[in-house]
């Protein structure tokens, strides 16, 4: 009887712990949930600042604002208040898009060095990506990418008789750190086609600061200008190698 009865307590007991967890696990969940989701006020750039402009001077202008960013993209030495900042003046170039924090503002100009890691070789530039060619929002601070480069749009050759070139897409970086993603910021583009017809269409478009040597800056700088550039997000399994580019002819398109 004693055996049974101290049975019957052991099941009570570990079913009353078994509650509690799963209760805990809920309760986190929603938490961490929660947190995603709620936003916080903090300063973000609506302009490029250069270095050297003062704070009170670009906050007047209306290049500073408070705007509401999610919990688990607040970067590091961000500002609640307009306040804070007053009378100092911005130490590093600030792009349009980013978050403000305190070590990018100073004294002088010399008075904070850059606050992204670039690591020790490399230079660190920018580009502007819309929502499609940046995995939609996917790409984060840290996180590591392939560049892939298009010409969509490729001219009509000159010489008599020559056949038309077509549409082509490779790989142009194999690797690449992007250091910082700025916030969208919604533009207008207008296309024409061959029919001179017109469309215009909003584009939400995001600055990405990636963390090169100088000859692959120079690939990336050129691409950003002249040709279409598209970040695929890669992971531990990834796998990336250099490859023919992929064109429009069925050939290439469909080959295995």
């Amino acid at each position: 009887m004693d055996r049974r009865r101290l049975l019957l307590m052991l099941a009570v007991f570990v079913a009353i712990i078994g509650t509690a967890l799963v209760f805990l696990y809920v309760r986190g969940a929603d938490n961490r949930a929660q947190n995603q989701y709620d936003s916080v006020s903090v300063l973000k750039a609506n302009q490029d600042i250069p270095a050297g402009e003062k704070y009170d001077d670009a906050l007047a202008a209306g290049k500073i604002s408070l705007q509401p960013v999610p919990q688990n993209q607040l970067n590091e030495g961000y500002q609640t208040s307009t306040e804070a900042l007053k009378g100092k003046v911005a130490a590093v170039p600030i792009f349009s898009g980013q978050q403000i924090i305190g070590s990018q503002f100073g004294n002088t100009v010399q008075a904070v060095s850059t606050a992204l890691p670039i690591p020790k070789g490399m230079v660190a530039i920018s580009v502007n990506l819309t929502d499609p060619d940046r995995v939609a929002g996917n790409i984060q601070n840290g996180s590591e990418v392939a560049i892939f480069v298009s010409q969509l749009n490729p001219e009509t050759s000159t010489t008599p008789g020559a056949a038309p070139s077509a549409a082509w897409t490779r790989l142009l970086l194999p690797k690449v750190t992007v250091l910082n993603v700025g916030s969208p910021v919604t533009t207008t583009s207008t296309t024409t086609d061959s029919s001179g017809n017109q469309t215009t269409e909003q584009l939400p478009r995001t600055l990405l600061t990636l963390a090169v040597t100088q000859k692959d800056a120079q690939k990336v700088i050129l691409s950003s200008k002249a040709l279409d550039l598209t970040f695929a997000l890669l992971t531990q399994d990834s796998k990336v190698k250099s490859a023919r580019e992929t064109t429009e002819q069925p050939a290439s398109l469909f080959s295995k």
